[in-house]
């Protein structure tokens, strides 16, 4: 899939950076610099996305002919975000809130080429065990939740957290590549057909 085609993921994330390479041999690295104010009057399940075209089609600006990767992540519980925490007592605030529970992990992604966009969004559903004070304290101390949407890390010691998974595990890192993967294939057929845009 797009063959000498310049890829560029506009996210610095070393999550997602990794999980990239499943995809792709061969890819760049351009943080976005767009504004990543969440919109208002809108459902906090529909943000991801309208970010991740943002990112997206800011990268794309100064370089049209690439294909753009981006990408939006939150953890949403009872209608409410929770992003990367501003501080460990935040963090803790947010792993007491969501012992216990079930969350949903949401990711959007936008795919930009050519001046064509293909948005869509993931969602994946995490249950966590009852955790002790102790438990997030440890946790805390041990890893590094001010970087990680809901203050925690599948793929650390956040892991122990998690009692079952509904939905894509990759997504709940960061990068949703199954459905990327499938998502491209479309994105390309599109892209031949020279239509001008498609969402799902």
């Amino acid at each position: 899939m797009f063959e000498n085609t310049r890829v560029i993921l506009a996210s610095q994330s070393a999550r997602r950076r990794e999980l990239m390479s499943y995809l792709f041999d061969s890819f760049e690295i351009i943080p976005s610099g767009a504004d990543e104010t969440p919109p208002e009057n809108i459902p906090p399940e529909n943000i991801p996305e309208v970010l991740a075209v943002r990112k997206a089609m800011y990268v794309a600006e100064s370089c049209p002919e690439a294909l753009v990767i981006g990408c939006d992540t939150v953890v949403v519980l009872d209608g409410v975000i929770f992003g990367k925490p501003k501080s460990t007592d935040e963090a803790f605030s947010m792993l007491k809130t969501l012992s216990g529970n079930t969350h949903t992990v949401v990711s959007g992604v936008c795919l930009c080429c050519r001046k064509k966009t293909m948005s869509f969004t993931q969602k994946t559903l995490v249950t966590f065990y009852p955790l002790s004070d102790e438990d997030i304290k440890a946790y805390i101390s041990e890893s590094s939740p001010l970087d990680k949407a809901g203050s925690y890390g599948i793929q650390d010691r956040g892991g122990l957290f998690v009692e079952k998974i509904n939905g894509d595990h990759y997504n709940v890192i960061g990068l949703p590549i199954a459905r990327i993967k499938n998502e491209l294939r479309r994105f390309e057929k599109i892209l031949e057909g020279g239509r001008s845009h498609a969402e799902v």
